[in-house]
């Protein structure tokens, strides 16, 4: 027999799950009970049955039960596990402070915080055609949070020259590492 999941079950396991901070869902590998219409836009708008979800209190409660298994996306209780679709990354990291030992510290728009540094790499990637760049900070288990563009055009004003396998790379230091964003050769 087949369950169709329900939301309104799973965001009530979930509170349950997620009184102690974030639930250990990497712990968690019940079985599979279908896919559920539920959408993260690339711009972090979660959608329900194609209803934007006004309540940000649920989406951030659904944001903690959220796993990343391959390419594909879960939102998982201790006895449940449905898909969902995620149009880029989960989460969109909407601000970002700089400390005063240099450390990266991102907001995402579902309330974490995490500091850029060898556990919380930020990438860049960039459109084959255009060039055009698409950076994401780790956030955590294989989520990650694209950074909005106001954020990433701040992060290039503080960014810097540096060798990186053998090359001069304009990048951004954080947390002791250094993040590549494109070769400086191409800055000209």
């Amino acid at each position: 027999m087949i369950v169709k999941p329900d939301a309104e079950a799973l965001a009530k396991a979930a509170r349950a799950a997620t009184q102690d901070g974030l639930p250990p869902v990497h712990k968690w590998n019940p079985p599979f009970c279908g896919d559920l219409d539920m959408r993260i836009a690339r711009d972090g708008t979660w959608f329900y049955q194609g209803t934007p979800i006004g309540r940000p209190g649920l989406v951030r409660l659904f944001s903690t039960i959220l796993k990343r298994e391959g390419d594909r996306y879960f939102l998982v209780t201790p006895v449940e596990k449905v898909g969902i679709t995620v149009d880029d990354a989960p989460f969109v990291a909407v601000d970002f402070e700089r400390g005063a030992d240099g450390v990266l510290t991102f907001t995402t728009n579902v309330g974490d915080r995490v500091a850029a540094g060898p556990d919380h790499p930020i990438r860049v990637e960039r459109a084959p055609q255009s060039g055009e760049p698409a950076p994401y900070i780790h956030v955590r288990a294989g989520l990650e949070a694209l950074i909005d563009r106001k954020s990433f055009y701040r992060l290039v004003e503080i960014g810097e020259e540096a060798e990186h396998e053998g090359e001069n790379w304009f990048g951004l230091r954080s947390g002791g590492a250094f993040f590549p964003v494109i070769p400086a050769a191409e800055l000209a």
